[in-house]
């Protein structure tokens, strides 16, 4: 079944007692027993399972190729979620561009628990082996990265940490299962913002965790799921899963027209860098291009003049709006460096470009027009 047809209908059939085609919302937080004292339908109580969770759980384990998949309340308390697998003593190798939350759980919380860590580099595999400590036990990776676009190679990360005894964890927020499967490359898990470009709405928060086989890493996930309490409402699953039915017909169109904006801006004498995987000269370009389908909807740009520059650009565009996420219908820029705060290594000139489904024309035209200096 094509990835298409699997988004549409994996997890998701008719309402046996009404025929709807739509899943109705199942908002009760309690489930009755039978007679017996068993739960014949399978629920007991909504943190610890709901049907329009499973629904969602199910589609979204399929459309990455795993074998179970479990739903938080957010990307964040996914990433927690497989942070807290890990115990005091073990190691973790992460990238050096990432979402600032990612590595601000690593400095902030998971040190204090005797967690340790290590930033590299990950476009070269070998800075990855480098990093390996006998106590590693999760290689995390994030590719395309944020906000440089940085790219990893899957298949050869995942190989270096399955060696040295570790889980390979790969963020696919970017990417999503449309463009990347990580799971197809050797990693064992995949994390989502579904809040991204699976919702694809900006209107609903959630996350998820899906993993390759079960075993006793997948089994603590979902004991931290069920009892650390950070799951999604049934609404915002319904919703999660209302995105998912378009999420391949809405990448074509972000890819499309990212890439129409890369290539303009590549050519722009007020732009220093251009960021993005899809342009020849991007130094991840030839591994992109062998592990994704399309180079995805997300750029950034680093514009001439420094910080104050950038500012003035983000402050002039009229159909981009200034606000920080992704994955919706609306274009979104931002000054990503005063986003993450002090511990920031994103240059101060640079711009992170969250391109939607506007009209290319319209959205070049509104760069065009902020990118005229004064």
């Amino acid at each position: 079944m094509k990835l298409e047809t699997m988004a549409i209908h994996m997890g998701q059939t008719p309402d046996p007692t009404t025929g709807a085609v739509i899943p109705p919302i199942h908002l009760s937080t309690t489930f009755e027993r039978a007679e017996d004292g068993s739960f014949p339908q399978g629920y007991i109580y909504t943190r610890l399972g709901n049907p329009n969770r499973t629904m969602l759980e199910e589609c979204l384990a399929a459309l990455e190729g795993g074998a179970e998949c479990a739903a938080f309340s957010s990307g964040q308390a996914a990433a927690m979620s497989v942070f807290q697998t890990l115990r005091p003593g073990d190691h973790v190798v992460a990238p050096d561009d990432a979402y600032h939350g990612v590595t601000r759980l690593l400095r902030e919380l998971m040190t204090t628990w005797g967690v340790e860590y290590t930033l590299v580099d990950m476009n070269d595999p070998a800075n990855v082996q480098a990093a390996l400590r006998p106590n590693t036990r999760l290689v995390w990776m994030e590719t395309p990265s944020n906000p440089l676009l940085k790219v990893a190679d899957i298949a050869a990360v995942a190989a270096i940490a399955h060696a040295a005894g570790a889980l390979c964890a790969v963020d696919n927020t970017w990417a999503t299962p449309i463009l990347q499967r990580p799971l197809d490359l050797g990693a064992d898990l995949v994390i989502h913002a579904t809040t991204k470009y699976l919702g694809g709405h900006s209107d609903v928060l959630g996350g998820a965790v899906i993993g390759r086989e079960v075993g006793p890493v997948w089994e603590r996930l979902r004991f931290l799921q069920a009892n650390g309490g950070a799951v999604p409402s049934p609404f915002d699953c319904w919703l999660i899963l209302r995105g998912v039915r378009t999420l391949a017909y809405r990448m074509r169109a972000h890819c499309a027209h990212a890439s129409q904006i890369a290539g303009f801006l590549a050519q722009h004498p007020q732009i220093e860098a251009v960021h993005y995987p899809g342009l020849p000269d991007h130094p991840g370009h030839g591994v992109a291009a062998r592990q994704m389908r399309d180079f995805g909807g997300m750029l950034s740009i680093q514009v001439r003049g420094g910080e104050a520059a950038a500012m003035r650009v983000a402050a002039r565009v009229k159909i981009f709006t200034r606000a920080t996420s992704l994955g919706g219908a609306e274009s979104l820029i931002e000054h990503r460096a005063s986003v993450e705060g002090p511990h920031s290594t994103t240059p101060a000139n640079l711009l992170r470009l969250a391109v939607g489904l506007e009209h290319p024309d319209d959205l070049l035209a509104d760069l065009e027009q902020a990118l005229v200096f004064d």
